[in-house]
């Protein structure tokens, strides 16, 4: 009994079981294909759509990223400009102070330059005039090389065949140039223009002052040793105690003294004999433990 319950029971259940399984296979099946064809049916519009929607949904900020970057590229040395304001100015400035420099390069003669030059404090400009005169010019062409390039270059004169020249050539011009105004020079300060024009230097003491202690700071006045040139170079004379001193300044005592020569400061002091003054009257005496030395024993 128990058997045949126990035997039809599993029956029964495997029969319902079965239904309900091909049921649920059958319901399953249904709904796979439903959902595939729901899916097929959709993905042609559905997926293209949010695929385009999310391209143009990310292309949107991207283009509109890029256009800002390329914007704030493009302005931003405008923006630096706006934030640092003074550098525009400095700019502007140098611009301007170079271009001020060009103009008074341009309008500076080459006398004016030379005797600018650190060292050249005790020359005096040379008036045109007197160079152009061949009078006051005469010998020196055989004592100066490249004369008449020399001569172009002091009066400012552009010549056609200075272009042939060659970068060696240029500087024996120039060269030439200094010492050809240096032979001019010492022809010119004693002139009346030219004595004049080292008077105004030096009541400026532009020639420096008497190293000696009892001069008391007396204005000297530039002359040579000689009137060859480069024999020696160029010495401070002093009116007072009458002696000549090497220059201060290491830049000055490398000027050639013939440029000066040994007349003038002597023909100076006669032409203005008013700023000629006294001889000093100290002189040094040695001592030992405050005994002056006796004459035998110096």
């Amino acid at each position: 009994m128990y058997k045949e319950r126990s035997s039809s029971l599993p029956s029964e259940a495997r029969g319902g079981n079965v239904r309900n399984e091909q049921q649920l296979y059958r319901d399953v099946t249904d709904n796979k294909k439903r959902l595939e064809d729901g899916i097929d049916k959709s993905s042609p519009s559905t997926s293209r759509g949010g695929i385009g929607r999310e391209k143009d949904r990310i292309a949107a900020p991207a283009a509109t990223t890029q256009s800002r970057r390329n914007a704030g590229h493009e302005t931003r040395p405008t923006m630096e400009k706006a934030k640092y304001p003074e550098d525009a100015e400095d700019s502007e400035s140098e611009s301007e102070d170079s271009d001020v420099s060009a103009s008074d390069g341009e309008d500076t003669s080459w006398i004016s330059w030379f005797c600018s030059l650190r060292g050249n404090e005790f020359f005096c400009e040379v008036d045109d005039e007197y160079i152009q005169d061949d009078f006051n010019l005469s010998g020196l062409s055989s004592q100066v090389p490249y004369y008449d390039y020399a001569l172009d270059l002091i009066l400012d004169v552009e010549s056609p065949s200075d272009d042939m020249l060659t970068e060696e050539q240029n500087e024996l011009v120039e060269s030439a140039a200094e010492m050809l105004y240096g032979l001019i020079h010492v022809r010119y300060i004693l002139t009346g223009k030219g004595m004049n024009a080292m008077l105004e230097k030096f009541k400026n003491v532009d020639f420096g002052r008497c190293p000696r202690v009892y001069c008391s700071g007396q204005p000297c006045l530039p002359m040579g040793q000689s009137d060859v040139s480069r024999t020696s170079t160029v010495k401070i004379y002093c009116p007072k105690c009458e002696d000549i001193y090497y220059p201060r300044s290491k830049y000055q005592g490398n000027i050639d003294g013939a440029y000066f020569g040994t007349t003038f400061p002597h023909l100076f002091l006669m032409t203005y004999p008013y700023i000629k003054p006294s001889k000093p009257t100290q002189n040094y005496t040695p001592r030992i433990f405050g005994f002056k030395l006796h004459k035998s024993a110096r």
